[in-house]
């Protein structure tokens, strides 16, 4: 038989104990979610808002995109991917732009077109032809040739303060918009850059 005063003090005891191993499992499950969205912000993914027309019609002022930074570390950029890259005058700044050209390929704008060794690009997604010309350039090793979509209103790699990109300012490859919901979707490279030679 038991002294009913004693249980009583031990339930008591025993439901005092719950309380410190709720708050220490809460503070172990939070410690935890803090240092995997470090990780994942760090090393995974990154979540970023378009600025400005330079993407029209692809990307639109305030959409939210999904930029991953994995891809990269296992292989180059390819021609048709979006990309974020810090500004080379200002690496506090970000800008996204379609890469048009890789390492080794000749870039020109001529008549209205973009060329990309020697071929000329029927371009859909863009939101008009350039109007300017830009004479024949080679990208160099370890560099990049990015567009914006919106080929008369972007500062891109046809502007000496931007240029070739080098991949070390590029921060990661933007894979889906994700707001506003009813805009959510994947971003692919379109074919007539992905299926250049």
């Amino acid at each position: 038989m038991t002294d009913p005063e004693e249980s009583g003090q031990q339930g008591a005891y025993a439901e005092g104990r719950v309380r410190p191993s709720f708050v220490a499992e809460f503070v172990r499950a939070a410690t935890g979610a803090l240092i995997l969205a470090f990780v994942i912000m760090t090393f995974v993914a990154r979540a970023f808002t378009v600025e400005g027309p330079s993407m029209l019609p692809t990307l639109h002022t305030g959409e939210r995109l999904v930029v991953e930074r994995v891809t990269y570390l296992f292989r180059p950029p390819r021609r048709g991917e979006v990309v974020v890259f810090r500004y080379p005058l200002d690496p506090r700044e970000y800008f996204v732009k379609r890469v048009v050209g890789i390492p080794g390929d000749r870039v020109a704008v001529r008549a209205g077109y973009l060329w990309v060794n020697g071929q000329k690009l029927e371009e859909q997604y863009v939101s008009a032809r350039p109007l300017r010309s830009f004479p024949e350039v080679q990208v160099p090793e370890g560099r990049y040739f990015v567009m914006g979509d919106n080929r008369n209103n972007s500062e891109d790699s046809r502007d000496p303060r931007v240029g070739f990109v080098p991949k070390e300012l590029i921060v990661g490859r933007a894979i889906w918009r994700y707001w506003p919901i009813q805009s959510l979707a994947v971003l692919t490279p379109p074919e007539s850059l992905r299926t250049l030679p």
